[in-house]
């Protein structure tokens, strides 16, 4: 195998460095789910994290790393919603002056709370305007350590912890499901999920639309989208990242679409029948078991639910 560049002792290390800082969130079950899809499956709910996504995972392991020079003159960020919260959150505990560069079009849940938790907010137009662009003036003008959202070993590693948790109380899963933005939370968890159980199969989610990661593991190398247009905000990566892209083309199964149609049905699914509150991002590997993307020749599947933050207005319009 390649050498990679995060390995499962960056993993375990980052699982230490968690403790007591991140949540150990629950893996739950659904008779009802099994029975739709003839599996056992097995649902890691980093909708219970806090600042309710995974991303809070990779931000601290990376923040904690920081000297103390560099918590002292502080971070910047750029991100859509849940990685600004993560970092957020982190840089609040960790007592770090923070940054976040959004955009102007990011849920007014996911704003409110990256404000809440102390950042500075700084909007762009996504359409017109590189938001990691502007986090990488900001950080030279200010001299501010810049926090990436995904193509991070350490935030690599921190996301890996939540595969690495699963695989600690369900050892024997035939396969691992992951959503796909960048890349770091499916990069991190293929990385734990082999090195504890080097069988497993990985599989990457992604809606139609916004498959860039599908496309660059098709073609062998990296290919740039224009900005998709899907209901799950938190994938609308335009690329993937130089790291998670090597890791992913040597440790993943697959990588599969669904519509924004099944995301939908899957995010009312869960509240219905598993009364779990789940962002469309987060039930974007729900979707690909419920209808089938994976093969169904394995039986005992982990799905990585990686958020929650969905406002009321949103969440009450897909219910109606």
């Amino acid at each position: 195998m390649t050498q990679l560049p995060v390995t499962i002792t960056d993993v375990r290390a980052a699982a230490d460095r968690l403790r007591g800082a991140a949540n150990r969130t629950p893996v739950v079950t659904s008779r009802t789910f099994n029975g739709l899809t003839g599996r056992q499956v097995f649902f890691k709910c980093e909708n219970l994290q806090r600042a309710g996504a995974f991303k809070f995972r990779g931000a601290y392991n990376r923040l904690a790393q920081l000297s103390a020079a560099e918590k002292q003159r502080g971070v910047v960020a750029f991100s859509s919603g849940n990685h600004a919260q993560g970092v957020a959150l982190a840089a609040q505990l960790l007592g770090i002056p923070t940054t976040i560069v959004m955009p102007d079009d990011a849920p007014p849940v996911k704003l409110a709370a990256t404000r809440g938790y102390g950042a500075t907010v700084v909007l762009n137009n996504r359409q017109t305007t590189s938001r990691e662009q502007i986090a990488r003036q900001l950080a030279d003008e200010r001299g501010l350590t810049l926090v990436p959202p995904f193509d991070d070993a350490q935030i690599i590693a921190g996301q890996g912890t939540a595969a690495l948790e699963l695989l600690e109380e369900i050892p024997d899963l035939d396969a691992l499901v992951v959503p796909v933005g960048g890349g770091g939370l499916i990069s991190g968890c293929a990385i734990a999920a082999k090195g504890v159980r080097a069988k497993i199969a990985v599989y990457g989610v992604e809606p139609e639309g916004a498959d860039d990661a599908r496309q660059s593991l098709a073609t062998g190398t990296i290919v740039h989208i224009a900005p998709p247009a899907t209901i799950a905000d938190g994938v609308r990566t335009q690329a993937i990242g130089t790291l998670t892209f090597a890791i992913m083309r040597e440790l993943l199964s697959e990588i599969v679409l669904v519509s924004d149609a099944e995301i939908l049905d899957a995010v009312r699914f869960v509240l219905t029948r598993m009364k779990l509150v789940v962002e469309p991002t987060g039930a974007v590997p729900i979707a690909a078991v419920m209808v089938n993307r994976i093969p169904r020749k394995l039986k005992r599947v982990g799905v990585i639910v990686s958020g929650g933050n969905i406002g009321a207005e949103l969440l009450g319009a897909i219910m109606r």
